[in-house]
């Protein structure tokens, strides 16, 4: 059997602070809408070496590190309460990671596994909490971060294998895999395109999306295979012995089951059959109608489970035996070197398509120049692809024994492919030296800077946008400021729709400093960061004076990612001439109130739920945080005992329900826009 990627080696600190940031921006994106930029066995590389670094260097760990964490500390945490823990599970990628890891078992419960060894398939789907109040389905929960989840209920009805009534008025919480199996797939992206909505890129990630989306003009449905079951409210529903007999149980209730995949649930009784069945599941991948990216092995008998007990990321008596990656031969056809919003230069490939893991491949990354380099990669090679976990493929290397002597270089690029200006190569990633403002990725970051989020100038869309700078009227976000309604009129084709957009650049020009910073698109910085390093510093000028060691100081912001910020910041010093000079707002509110204290929110927790009316009407979630942060509080997504004030809205669920039982200070969205009202717009 193929084995994984070795871990990845970080051989200085610098490295694995650059490894953690990849590692938290990858499940950051997962969790957000799915779409990660590393696929499974990379981030099982990554995540192994940083783990391998913090080891050798515990004083060098970062507080932030994705290492020992479910979800990796990114995943959406929800404010819904497991009523047991919802652990991820550890892995093993070979034959002697197996036997380890039953030799640990064995210790733990002091003799080898006599009560067998299930094993099913590892479903590559997200997981969920069904619970059942009788007979009924009356709530999911995703796995957040193991401890409270996210309320997933409005998918009720769309899962198949999750009826929403089962016979003789059970009570079970009932845990498994919600997944797109490949025809609901195809149908899926089918629908999306109906209503002009991007397809989905593949199974996983579209699981991900649908699970999250709310108030849709249509419905998704998705599959459910049940993996495990756990008491509820008290109730003793579940009367098996062992994980088996459970899932029987668990069947008869008409709710799906891992044993009605085509892989199915079988009890061993050694370790030999147990790796002699994962070989056979790793041939029947490919047919299978659903994605898989490895094979659950788990003592059996509850309690042999009960003697194993937990850790603090995952049990002890569950594995993952992980999958290699899913991988094709193809030919390199031709490099495309696109420029990103933040000037990142990036390489992708142009293959002959190929059909991977269910899917059709036309274009793979080719990670970066050094990676080109050092594999002595061509243009005409046939290549191994790998598209492992139905992430985004990757070129993993040529195949030289193949190579027919037509093949030609890659030709790295001298210059910008985006602006023609100068390439800062320090670093493995290539980027533009001009960043954004060097006429990169102008068009996406122009539509970045426009955002709600940022100076929100509502109309402003990406036609009109692009007419201007065809129009070499707008090269960057200031220039926005400076036009007239006659330019405005011609670029929209209206008289009308230039008066309105006149008067939401007026009101962008008074946009808090935080929002101004955040248009600029300086690199390794968003939302949040830009609110927080607006309030450290308070305005614009002393922002542009802070060195990489003053910036590192601030809360939220990476000592890695310091010197780059401040050297963006820099390059970036025209446009901000520019916007002062339009007259646009370069102070973050909340600088001049010298009594910290005299703010109705200081030294407030402050969660807000349910929808907002009256005053607080039509703002978002960033915009309520901000708010909170202006009148100085400190913002919060969850209810604990940190809490000090919950808003409720319409609507308001668990989390009022979870702020009354802890005691908390609730107020209406009236008594809260009250309390703050000299900080409202």
């Amino acid at each position: 059997m193929t084995t994984a990627a070795p871990a990845l080696s970080l051989t200085d600190r610098a490295a694995y602070d650059h490894a953690v940031e990849q590692a938290l921006a990858a499940s950051a994106a997962y969790y957000q809408d799915g779409n990660t930029t590393l696929d499974d066995a990379s981030y099982d590389a990554l995540a192994r070496g940083i783990a391998a670094y913090e080891e050798a260097y515990p004083d060098h760990v970062r507080a932030d590190s994705p290492t020992g964490k479910v979800g990796g500390g990114v995943a959406p945490v929800g404010d819904v309460a497991h009523t047991v823990a919802m652990l991820s599970l550890d892995n093993v990628f070979d034959a002697e990671g197996l036997t380890k890891w039953d030799a640990s078992l064995a210790r733990r419960i002091d003799h080898p596994v006599e009560g067998g060894y299930a094993v099913e398939p590892k479903l590559d789907g997200a997981a969920m909490a069904a619970r059942y109040r009788d007979g009924r389905l009356v709530q999911l929960v995703g796995r957040g971060n193991g401890t409270h989840g996210e309320d997933l209920s409005h998918a009720i009805g769309s899962i198949v294998g999750l009826p929403t009534q089962v016979p003789g008025g059970a009570t079970v919480e009932i845990r498994g895999e919600v997944l797109l199996t490949r025809d609901q797939f195809e149908k899926a992206n089918e629908i999306r395109s109906a209503h002009n909505a991007k397809v989905f890129s593949n199974p996983r990630n579209g699981t991900a999306g649908t699970l999250r989306a709310k108030d849709r003009p249509y419905t998704i449905e998705t599959t459910f295979f049940a993996y495990g079951a756990v008491a509820l409210d008290g109730v003793d529903f579940l009367t098996g012995t062992g994980h088996e007999a459970v899932m029987d149980q668990v069947a008869a209730l008409g709710v799906q089951t891992t044993s009605a995949t085509d892989v199915g649930l079988r009890v061993y009784g050694t370790l030999a059959q147990v790796q002699a069945r994962v070989e056979e599941i790793q041939h029947l991948r490919a047919e299978l109608p659903f994605g898989i990216d490895g094979v659950v092995i788990k003592a059996d008998d509850y309690t042999e489970q009960r003697t194993a007990g937990f850790g603090t990321r995952h049990p002890h008596w569950a594995i993952a035996y992980k999958l290699p990656p899913v991988e094709a031969q193809t030919k390199l056809l031709a490099v495309e070197w696109n420029v990103g919003r933040t000037g990142h230069i990036a390489p992708r490939a142009v293959l002959e398509p190929v059909e991977v893991d269910g899917s059709t491949v036309t274009y793979a990354t080719l990670h970066n120049p050094a990676f080109i380099r050092n594999s002595g990669l061509k243009v005409g090679d046939t290549v191994v692809l790998y598209k492992a976990g139905d992430i985004i493929p990757r070129v993993e290397a040529p195949v030289v024994a193949l190579r027919t002597g037509e093949e030609t270089d890659i030709l790295l690029p001298e210059a910008c492919p985006g602006c023609g200006g100068d390439i800062d190569k320090s670093g493995e990633r290539w980027e533009c030296a001009g960043g954004a403002s060097g006429g990169c990725g102008k068009l996406p970051s122009l539509k970045y800077a426009v955002g709600r989020d940022q100076l929100d100038i509502d109309g402003l869309g990406v036609t009109y946008l692009e007419t201007l700078v065809d129009a070499g009227l707008v090269d960057d976000a200031a220039d926005l400021f400076f036009l007239s309604q006659k330019q405005l009129a011609e670029a929209t084709g209206s008289d009308k729709r230039a008066d309105a957009l006149l008067v939401q650049l007026a009101k962008a020009k008074e946009q808090p400093l935080n929002r101004v910073f955040c248009a600029l698109g300086v690199v390794r910085t968003g939302r949040t960061l830009s609110r927080e390093i607006a309030r450290h510093f308070g305005t614009m000028d002393a922002i542009r004076a802070a060195t990489p060691d003053e910036l590192a100081e601030v809360n939220k912001l990476p000592g890695a990612n310091a010197p780059k910020i401040a050297a963006h910041i820099a390059a970036l010093g025209p446009v901000i001439d520019k916007l002062a000079k339009a007259g646009v707002n370069m102070v973050e509110p909340s600088v001049g109130d010298t009594e910290t204290g005299s703010r109705p929110l200081a030294g407030e927790a402050v969660v807000v739920t349910g929808g907002m009316h009256g005053a607080l009407a039509g703002r978002n979630r960033n915009e309520m945080n901000e708010l909170i942060e202006r009148a100085g509080g400190t913002a919060s997504g969850s209810v604990s005992k940190k809490t000090t004030i919950l808003v409720a809205g319409e609507g308001a669920g668990s989390k009022l329900a979870k702020a009354e039982q802890l005691g908390t200070r609730v107020l209406t969205e009236d008594e809260f826009a009250a309390l703050i009202a000299d900080y409202l717009d």
